[in-house]
């Protein structure tokens, strides 16, 4: 039960990034539900392997190296890998993954998840 609930608060996140964001866009509206369980699958598989992998990084970089990190998921995830969710920059990518990180604590903290 916990795991859709964070699916679709990340769905309602990315969709809200794509209102703030010019270059993110989702086509159809349902697109950002399969984007929201890419992200979900990603957050609960990869994200430990790459956090351990690159502890040196965000230590010396203070946790801001993980910025940059959301962004390249958000942009590899747009680039191709889902059809009708496109993330034009990386610039785009990385003010999406921090509206989409800050989207989803705040609508956790507010569900008290």
């Amino acid at each position: 039960m916990r795991i859709i609930l964070h699916w679709l608060i990340l769905s309602v996140a990315i969709w809200a990034t794509t209102i703030i964001v010019s270059g993110i866009v989702v086509n159809p509206i349902w697109v950002a539900l399969i984007a929201g369980a890419c992200l979900t699958l990603v957050n609960m598989f990869l994200r430990p392997v790459i956090n351990i992998l690159t502890l040196p990084l965000n230590i010396l970089t203070l946790g801001i190296f993980s910025l940059f990190i959301n962004g390249g998921i958000l942009w590899y995830l747009g680039s191709g890998v889902i059809k009708g969710f496109s993330v034009t920059t990386y610039t785009a990518a990385f003010v999406g993954a921090v509206i989409v990180s800050v989207l989803n604590w705040i609508i956790t903290k507010l569900l008290r998840i």
